[in-house]
Formats: structure tokens, C-alpha cells, sequence
């Protein structure tokens, strides 16, 4: 019979031993095993074996860690994917990688950031970068659109060039012509939307763009991709001018917040440079977009998502997908900083994307942004607002940020540091069973029908979030478990990550 409960909440509850005299124990992050540990550990787990115990258990207690080296990554040389908008370059960027990783609608404008994806094609491996669409004499958003794809031209080893060959050439793409050739980048022109033989002479019309053979390509239905990519294979040159090595080991950082809370503008901040728009529109961004950022020496990988709406379930079309993508995000991050309107109060939005984060069993960083915002007289409310609805996440640390002026955005990266830490952090087996040994005798487990478990044993399983397994005589309660997270915080630390508990009921082997 094994119980799991994830334990990421504090509340105070009858029955806990909380107001219980603190346990003699060594201060925060003490993670020395001494001898007596060792020798204590070597008994409780010869008392095991007077139970019954299953194929995971011995397993469990026989597991060893390995800490695995990451391998460095070559430079891969990178294709920009650009064209005016909706003319299908986020379906033709899905169809090649082979998977649906581009947010794409039957509209223009849904793509406004350039997107990085590791693709692969024929053996070789390259970068590809799908990009919003490209508009002349455009103002607000679009214009910025724009701009982010002309950076991703310059930023290009090969452009592939996408046109609509149902409409054919237009003027903006005769202007998207002239910017590709005076970017000096090697072209390969793309007809797209051509789903049978019918549509080929549409596309031999595009010889007049003057960048050579036009591809009849469906990105839709995968039609002639593959002359398509062997031409592009072979504009792409085999070392890479422009392309750069990921540094061995980068830690993932996921920018996530409800919509306009400011997530790009803090990326942007931190990255020093316009990397992805940034727009007074809610859910400017769709796609989730991996900017390489060094900071004081240490890379990270900062990922900026889209705002994570009230009810996912009800939204449709791109920010549907954008939400999907999202979640994709944190799961794949090891550390998430969640943005909070320093100058709102705290919405049930706010709780869920802080859930999804503890869920996910990811790193937890909280940031106030717009502190610039915020009045005098918000302040104190905004004290007891943490104190009241954050209690279930008060083991994360808090900064508080302006990404509007860069107003101590330096402090995030002693959180995060200490946040990765936490989630990295293994207690040795002999240190845990002391621990747990000298809490229990000083606050044994209330009796329940006149029973009392008894803990046999622990071990930590695993880290990244650190996640603990107790052995028991019988269950051990909800509040007496949440009382040993408590005081395993208190003890070795854990700001700012999760930690997972688990109990296995074991009883004696029949004699």
C-alpha cells in the first residue's frame, strides 16, 4: 500500500504539533552525515528486513546517484523561415519538424516573435527560426513584428522565403525581395500552398521575384518539402557565421504570469536588447521564445511564455494553443519566475498558474513587477494579500522588480540561484534518519484508534524536486506530514523548491 501526497501548503491545522518546542537539530543546510548517522542508518535498515517489502522497495533502497555531465553542443547553422503574413511559414515550419510546436491559426499576425527550433534533416542538423510577418509602412505591433524579422534575416546563415503561390507576388513581397538581397543571405523560394499539379504553373509564375527556382511546397499536407529542405540543405553552409554553441549546462528559466503582467519587457530587460515585442496589447506573445541570456558570467535560458488566461479551457484558436504551449514550457523548465501586478490585487488566476508551476514539481522564484506602480497606500494591503493567499508557496523567495526601468532585476539571480539549490539539494540518508529520529521522539505521531505508526525508515528518492519516501507501520496523517516538511524547510532549507513526501505502509513478514 503506498500513499503519495505532494506537499506544497502550510496550513495550520488540529492535531499538528505545531506549537511544539523546536527540535535540537543543526541549522539550515547542515547536510553533514557523521558516523553515528551512518551507524544508525546501517540498524534502521536492518530492521527492514523484518518486513514485508516489494521489488520497488529494495530497489528504492538499493538506488545509487550518478550525477550525469551534459555533453556540449555543436554550432548548428540556422535557416530563418520569413514572408509576409498568413502566408502558411508556421504550418511549413510544423510539417518540417515534424511535430505541431508553432502556434498556427487560419489568420494573419498570429506568429510576432522569431522562434528557435533544433531541426534535422537528411542526417544534418540545423537550426530553424520561424518568424512574424514581414509588412511595409506598418505602425504599433506589426511594425515591431516586422522588425523582428528583418533581425532574424541578419541573424540567418540561409533565408527561406515563403509566398503564397494561390495569390501569387505581391508588392510587399517584391519589398520583402529587396530587403533579402541587400541582406546579401542566400535565398531559396518557397511556393507554398500548392496541393496538387494543378497549382505548379501558379508557382512557376514566381520565377519573376528574381531569387531563382520557386519549390511547389504544401506545408499543410507535406507535399514537395523534401526538394524544398534538400535545397535548403544545400544553401546552408556547413559552419555557421552566425549560429552560437549553447554553454554546457545552462539552467531553463520560464517567464510565466497571467496576460500584459510583463514578461517580454522583463526578458528584454535582462537580455539588454529588443528580443521579443512587447506591446500594451494583452497576449501579445503566442510562441514561447528561448533567449541564451549571461548573467554576471552564468548563462541561463530564459523562456518568455504567453500570459496563462483565466479559464484555458474556454479560449479558442491561437490562445488556446499559446496556453498549451505554455504548460509545454514549464514542464520543460527547471525553474519558474512568476510575475505578479505589484499595483492589483492578487487574482484567482495568480493562485492557478502558481499551482500548474508547484505541479509541475518546478522551481519557484515570485516576482513583483511594476513596483514602480505601486502607491503608499497599496502597500500594506499588498503585506497582508502575501501573508493570506500565499501561504501555500511561503517557502519562495520574493523580489520585487520594475521591468519598465530595470529596477532591481539584478536581484533575481541570487533567487534563482538559491531557488535552483534547493531544488537540487540531497540530504544523505544517515543525516535524514537522524533528523527524522529526533523529531519523531520529540513529537511522536498523535494515536488515532488507539494506534501509533512508527516511522521505520526514510530515504530521499530523488531530486529535482526532492522527493522523500518514509517507511511506516500504518498511515501517517495529511497534518503530520505537512509538520515534517515544515521542519524539514526549517532545517536544511529548501527555499524555493518543492518538495514531494511519500509514505509506504509496511507490515511485519509472518513467521
Amino acid at each position: 500500500m503506498t500513499d503519495d501526497l505532494r506537499l506544497a501548503e502550510h496550513p495550520h491545522e488540529a492535531g499538528e504539533p505545531d506549537d511544539a518546542a523546536p527540535v535540537a537539530v543543526p541549522g539550515p543546510g547542515d547536510l553533514t552525515e557523521t558516523e553515528d548517522d551512518v551507524a544508525r542508518e546501517r540498524a534502521l535498515r536492518a530492521g527492514l528486513e523484518e518486513f514485508e517489502l516489494d521489488e520497488d522497495d529494495a530497489a528504492l533502497l538499493d538506488a545509487e546517484w550518478a550525477d550525469e555531465e551534459p555533453e556540449p553542443e555543436e554550432i548548428l547553422p540556422v535557416l530563418a523561415v520569413v514572408g509576409r503574413p498568413n502566408v502558411g511559414k508556421s504550418t511549413l515550419v510544423n510539417r518540417i519538424l515534424g511535430r505541431r510546436e508553432a502556434v498556427v491559426e487560419d489568420q494573419p499576425g498570429v506568429t510576432r516573435d522569431r522562434v528557435s527550433y533544433p531541426a534535422e534533416w537528411a542526417g544534418r542538423r540545423f537550426t530553424l527560426v520561424d518568424t512574424g510577418g514581414w509588412e511595409v509602412d506598418v505602425a504599433g505591433i506589426e511594425s515591431k513584428v516586422a522588425s523582428q524579422a528583418e533581425v532574424a534575416v541578419s541573424l540567418a546563415d540561409a533565408v527561406m522565403f515563403v509566398v503564397d503561390a494561390q495569390v501569387g507576388a505581391t508588392s510587399t513581397d517584391e519589398r520583402v525581395v529587396e530587403m533579402l538581397r541587400r541582406s546579401g543571405k542566400p535565398v531559396v523560394l518557397c511556393a507554398n500552398k500548392v496541393d496538387g499539379a494543378a497549382g505548379e504553373a501558379d508557382a512557376a509564375a514566381l520565377w519573376s521575384l528574381g531569387l531563382g527556382e520557386p519549390y511547389p511546397v504544401s506545408g499543410l499536407h507535406g507535399r514537395g518539402t523534401g526538394d524544398l529542405l534538400d535545397a535548403a540543405m544545400a544553401a546552408l553552409p556547413e559552419v555557421s557565421e552566425h549560429g552560437e554553441a549553447r554553454p554546457v549546462g545552462p539552467r531553463r528559466v520560464a517567464l510565466v504570469g497571467r496576460p500584459n503582467v510583463g514578461k517580454s519587457s522583463l526578458l528584454n530587460k535582462i537580455a539588454r536588447e529588443d528580443r521579443v515585442v512587447v506591446h500594451d496589447v494583452a497576449g501579445t506573445t503566442r510562441d514561447p521564445v528561448d533567449e541564451l541570456v549571461e548573467i554576471k558570467g552564468v548563462p541561463y535560458w530564459f523562456v518568455d511564455t504567453a500570459g496563462i488566461r483565466r479559464r484555458q479551457h474556454l479560449t479558442k484558436g491561437a490562445d488556446f494553443y499559446a496556453g498549451l504551449r505554455t504548460q509545454a514550457a514549464i514542464d520543460k523548465a527547471e525553474v519558474a519566475v512568476v510575475l505578479l501586478d505589484a499595483s492589483e490585487p492578487l487574482t484567482e488566476q495568480d493562485q492557478r498558474i502558481l499551482s500548474q508551476v508547484v505541479d509541475a514539481g518546478r522551481a519557484l522564484v515570485l516576482a513583483y513587477n511594476k513596483w514602480d506602480l505601486m502607491d503608499e497606500d497599496r502597500r500594506p494591503y499588498l503585506e497582508r494579500e502575501i501573508e493570506k493567499d500565499l501561504g501555500q508557496v511561503a517557502w519562495a523567495p520574493r523580489v520585487n522588480v520594475s521591468a519598465h526601468t530595470g529596477w532591481h532585476t539584478e536581484k533575481l539571480v541570487p533567487a534563482l540561484e538559491q531557488a535552483l539549490a534547493s531544488w537540487d539539494t540531497r540530504i544523505p540518508t544517515g543525516r535524514l534518519n537522524a533528523f527524522l529520529g529526533e523529531l519523531v521522539a520529540a513529537h511522536p505521531h498523535p494515536l488515532r484508534g488507539g494506534k501509533q505508526p512508527r516511522i521505520l525508515f526514510a530515504t530521499q528518492a530523488s531530486t529535482r524536486p526532492p522527493r522523500f519516501v518514509i517507511f511506516a507501520t500504518g498511515f501517517v496523517e495529511a497534518q503530520y506530514r505537512r509538520f515534517i516538511e515544515r521542519r524539514l524547510r526549517e532545517t536544511f532549507g529548501f527555499e524555493g523548491s518543492p518538495i514531494s513526501i511519500s509514505v509506504r505502509v509496511r507490515e511485519k513478514r509472518r513467521r
